[in-house]
């Protein structure tokens, strides 16, 4: 039995796991860090090396290429994504190569095996290193070990690069959807302007009808001179304009109560992304898409 039995044991593991998970999050993020900081070097690289043999460049920096750098280039999430997946595509085969003729698995079931684990769902149905002896002991379990960790590492960045695109796609449906219901509300409230607008002479016609004038009432002079003027009037769009002022009269007195404007980063609002911490945190400045500066 390997779960804990005593006491002791079990408070030993709740700390133990909070301890130990945090920290393997933290090692995840660093290798997420490093690893798509490798692949932004060496696809920069490529990508400066097909532009020189392309003969794009000036004759000038032809000769001296360090001093042209891409300023500003950063990869694409879907080509990390491809990298990521081709990677661990790799190490999954390689390992399901060791397992089948080691455990006396099939190679599909050494591949199912390679997900679940890599994936750290861990159903327990199949569990490597369970004989009492194996041939090459030694070097099987370092290369039990060499395969975990790299497959759950490429596995790990790979679903988070792809919850970056996930995020994306349901970033543009969501856009789609807005400027379609934006369309269909602008429609309702030009037609419900229209409906609502005074019109001049509307009182006059009114009366002339024998209708009610309410005449009791007061008037606004500023409504009663753009009703002279000629124009339409919608009360919608009046309220609409008072409540716009309101707005910005409370955040000017908001502003000047504690000092200083309150600014908000509009280029994270454009892409659908915010700061975020760990591992978006990490690709929020390294990816094109994701990047601050776009």
């Amino acid at each position: 039995m390997t779960t804990p039995v005593t006491v002791a044991g079990k408070v030993f593991l709740i700390f133990y796991g909070l301890l130990g998970c945090a920290a393997t999050i933290l090692f995840f993020n660093l290798f997420l860090e490093r690893i798509i900081t490798l692949l932004a070097v060496a696809m920069k690289a490529v990508r400066e090396r097909r532009i020189r043999n392309s003969g794009l460049l000036p004759p000038g920096i032809r000769h001296d290429f360090s001093a042209y750098s891409l300023p500003g280039w950063k990869p694409s999430v879907y080509h990390v994504m491809l990298i990521l997946g081709l990677s661990a595509i790799t190490i999954s085969c390689c390992a399901s190569a060791m397992y089948t003729p080691v455990e006396g698995w099939a190679y599909l079931d050494s591949l199912y095996f390679c997900f679940v684990t890599f994936s750290t769902i861990g159903f327990g149905d199949y569990v490597s290193s369970q004989s009492a002896a194996y041939e090459y002991q030694s070097l099987y379990r370092v290369a039990n070990f060499f395969f975990m960790l790299m497959g759950v590492c490429c596995i790990y960045s790979l679903f988070n690069v792809i919850s970056i695109v996930i995020k994306q796609v349901l970033n543009w449906i969501l856009e789609k959807m807005s400027c379609l219901f934006c369309q269909r509300c602008n429609k309702a409230n030009a037609l419900l302007g229209r409906r609502n607008a005074i019109r001049p002479g509307s009182k006059g016609r009114q009366a002339r009808f024998g209708q009610p004038s309410d005449s009791e009432e007061p008037c606004d002079s500023d409504t009663e001179g753009r009703r002279l003027s000629g124009e339409m009037i919608s009360m919608k769009d009046l309220a609409a304009s008072n409540k716009v002022s309101l707005a910005l009269m409370q955040k000017q007195l908001s502003e000047s109560a504690n000092g200083y404007p309150r600014t908000v980063c509009g280029s994270s609002r454009h892409n659908g992304f915010s700061g975020g911490v760990g591992a978006l945190g990490i690709m929020n400045n390294r990816l094109a898409e994701t990047s601050n500066s776009r």
